[in-house]
């Protein structure tokens, strides 16, 4: 049935929010100086979409939406001066402000969303404010989303936020890309939060599909812009990770929208542009001897990457990767991780030793995929009562609707 015209305006405006309300977000926080201010302007220009757009949809939507959130933010504070005389100085002030012209609002955005995340990371936040920040307003992520990507109670993650924003706005930090003299130190921060983003979009936390593209590519873009503004060998190790990762996308999903293990994918529809610059981005930050986790996990996907198919995987090579990488950075997902790797070259019970080791000290206890992986290893032990066991709990913990019809999957194949 073809859409009327409301219908057709309110998918366009859906479509336009989803693809860059986070970027016309950024740019509002820099003209109108406050993220809350900015939030509302947001949600205010797009309402305002949805019934001017009927008459016409503007040549530059994203122009258009920056210049009316921004009016509706100044109309907002003139209305509230009859309750506070002071914010009618700062209306003022925003209305002196010259409006942008049109063919410039792409050019600033491109900038904005890059100020943004560093004012969410900004050091003077904890690193637990940073990340809920950044995800929440960079990446819309809402605080149940953010929350249960990371097992904390989203009461927990509002205040980190509310705080975060009170903190910004106390200590006038300023919003703007550091300078060449302080962007090393606070690079780090950033780099956390862009694999964090990352994680999200290639392999959601929760909902109906395995992956949110928006996502992961938006976190591949601000790597790039990164990049560009710092030439380090663990920033071109980040970029490495994420592409050689993304580059499994198409094949890690049926059509039916299930779940395709690594070993189990068509390694045709891995994107060979993305390989071929993931690996480049490797090799010549291992060269320069100045690397750390990032291009280590990079390596090991470069590694799966490179075999043909999954039976020529050098497993060996994997472990020795993963040995480098806890010595990095000690990590009981890691060593999660080292422990499937050395199932894969030594037998799933060399593995499934490992991962009973780390259950044993109350590591993970409540991460699925540690009980999915032990149930896999003991499917293919052969010892079925277990694996159904473990399949079982893994289910109980698991919030993505693909990975539950998976383990589902799996126990009707045991009970079979």
């Amino acid at each position: 049935m073809a859409l009327n015209a409301t219908d057709q305006i309110r998918d366009r405006v859906d479509a336009i929010y989803r693809c860059d309300s986070r970027r016309i977000l950024a740019t509002l926080i820099r003209l109108l100086g406050d993220f809350d201010l900015a939030e509302e302007a947001l949600q205010d220009a797009f309402s305002a979409a949805l019934e001017q757009w009927r008459v016409e949809v503007p040549a530059n939507p994203r122009a258009w939406l920056v210049s009316t959130g921004r009016f509706k933010a100044i109309d907002a504070l003139r209305r509230r001066t009859r309750f506070d005389a002071s914010l009618k100085v700062v209306a003022e002030k925003l209305d002196q402000a010259a409006q942008l012209e049109a063919d410039l609002v792409d050019e600033f955005v491109r900038d904005d969303t890059l100020r943004l995340i560093f004012t969410c990371c900004h050091p003077a936040l904890s690193p637990e404010a940073r990340v809920a920040l950044t995800l929440r307003e960079v990446c819309d992520l809402t605080t149940e989303e953010i929350a249960r990507a990371f097992l904390t109670a989203p009461s927990t993650i509002a205040q980190r936020i509310v705080r975060a924003k009170s903190k910004i706005r106390d200590a006038r930090i300023p919003y703007q890309v550091p300078s060449v003299q302080d962007l090393p130190d606070r690079i780090d921060a950033v780099l956390h939060v862009v694999y964090l983003v990352f994680n999200e979009g290639y392999s959601a936390s929760s909902g109906e599909n395995v992956t949110r593209p928006e996502l992961s590519s938006e976190a591949i873009r601000l790597c790039r812009l990164v990049s560009d503004l710092l030439r380090e060998p663990e920033v071109a190790g980040l970029l490495a990770l994420m592409l050689l990762q993304e580059s499994r996308r198409s094949a890690r999903v049926s059509p039916s929208g299930d779940l395709i293990l690594l070993e189990d994918q068509d390694r045709s529809l891995w994107n060979l542009d993305y390989i071929q610059e993931g690996v480049l981005l490797v090799e010549n930050s291992l060269r320069s001897r100045r690397f750390g986790r990032y291009t280590i996990q990079a390596a090991i996907a470069a590694v799966h990457a490179e075999a043909p198919q999954a039976s020529e995987t050098d497993w060996s090579q994997i472990v020795a990767l993963y040995d480098v990488l806890l010595s990095m950075e000690p990590s009981s997902v890691v060593e999660l991780n080292r422990a499937v790797a050395v199932a894969m070259k030594d037998g799933p019970g060399a593995g499934i030793l490992l991962i009973e080791e780390l259950l044993a000290a109350g590591r993970l206890s409540d991460y699925h995929l540690i009980h999915s992986a032990r149930a896999e290893l003991c499917r293919r032990d052969g010892r079925i009562s277990e694996a159904k066991t473990s399949f079982e709990t893994a289910l109980k913990f698991a919030q993505q609707q693909p990975e539950r019809r998976f383990l589902e999957a799996r126990l009707k194949e045991i009970a079979e």
